[in-house]
């Protein structure tokens, strides 16, 4: 059932639409009875809200001539904050109301927000994708996610200031195809001016940012968030594995997901699974996980890691319950 205070918030949403409003519509509107919307009319005036009554045939009421409600005052990281709020968790599953609800939120806030930054925030809900049910630990500074995004939907060149993972700084001209939200991190994936390639750059390394003339044309049916997955899953690593996996792909992605691995059938039985790791240490458990037979082809430290795992599983296992 409705609570009394969002019908009461719903009133004053139709009498900001404008002009007189009769107590019987405004009772089948709010499905209540006219001496409810009266108590509610009531609760608006005892909030200091100018609702005026208008006697006669026609009678009913209507907000006092120029009342606007004041404005929603959101800073670009809270109003990011709140619409990606709502996407985000839409896309997860984590808000029950239904689609419309959650859209009309959206649409509300975005309605009481500045020309300019509405404009910058439908930009990113319109290229914004997910690779999974996000996150909320989502982090990047607004005006530069708002900026790529907004460059990414108008086909327009970036110049960015850009700090590569091992410290290297650097500054390019990139055709930002799509901007995508992964395990918490947001990215960018464009044509690349230093390389002439596609490439993918994390938000929140990119140190400057500044919209350029002219326009360009992404690849017919180009996937940003894949593109993003292959590049995580394909990035230079310290270490090359390779393990054979007697399962199905499907089974094997609930543990090893696009970013982790790339899967390879070889036989109706066994599936090659193929990771770039700067370290061993988090894999063997992931292994284990599995709870399938498996054969690691490469590297050998990968089996002694294994080895030692199994063999400190085996002694809690068998450690007596006093000790």
């Amino acid at each position: 059932m409705t609570r009394p205070i969002a019908r009461v918030l719903s009133l004053l949403e139709i009498l900001q639409g404008g002009g007189t409003r009769t107590v019987a519509e405004l009772a089948e509107r709010l499905d209540v009875d006219e001496r409810t919307v009266r108590r509610y009319v009531d609760h608006l005036l005892d909030l200091d809200i100018p609702v005026r009554s208008v006697r006669g045939r026609y009678g009913g009421y209507r907000l006092a001539p120029g009342y606007r409600m004041p404005p929603l005052m959101l800073t670009d990281e809270e109003a990011l904050a709140v619409l990606l709020g709502l996407v985000a968790g839409r896309r997860a599953g984590l808000i029950t109301t239904s689609v419309a609800a959650a859209e009309s939120a959206a649409a509300k806030v975005r309605r009481v927000l500045p020309g300019a930054l509405g404009r910058r925030l439908d930009a990113l809900q319109e290229v914004a994708d997910f690779t999974a049910p996000a996150r909320a630990t989502l982090t990047a500074e607004a005006a530069v996610l708002l900026t790529v995004a907004e460059a990414a939907r108008d086909r327009r060149p970036v110049e960015l200031g850009y700090v590569a993972g091992h410290g290297r700084a650097s500054e390019r001209v990139v055709h930002p195809y799509g901007v995508v939200a992964h395990s918490g991190r947001w990215y960018l994936t464009g044509l690349d001016s230093a390389s002439d390639e596609v490439r993918t750059f994390r938000v929140d390394r990119i140190t400057t940012v500044g919209l350029r003339a002219g326009t360009f044309g992404a690849p017919p049916g180009f996937d940003p968030a894949k593109q993003v997955l292959d590049a995580i899953a394909g990035a230079p690593h310290r270490h090359e594995v390779s393990v054979r996996i007697r399962s199905a792909s499907e089974q094997i992605r609930s543990v090893l997901p696009p970013a982790l691995a790339r899967l390879e059938e070889i036989d109706d039985a066994w599936v090659r699974a193929r990771i770039r790791a700067q370290r061993l240490d988090w894999i063997p458990p992931l292994l284990a996980a599995l709870d399938c037979p498996f054969v690691i082809e490469r590297p050998d430290a990968l089996r002694d890691r294994v080895q030692e795992l199994a063999t400190r599983l085996s002694g809690f296992a068998a450690a007596a319950p006093e000790s």
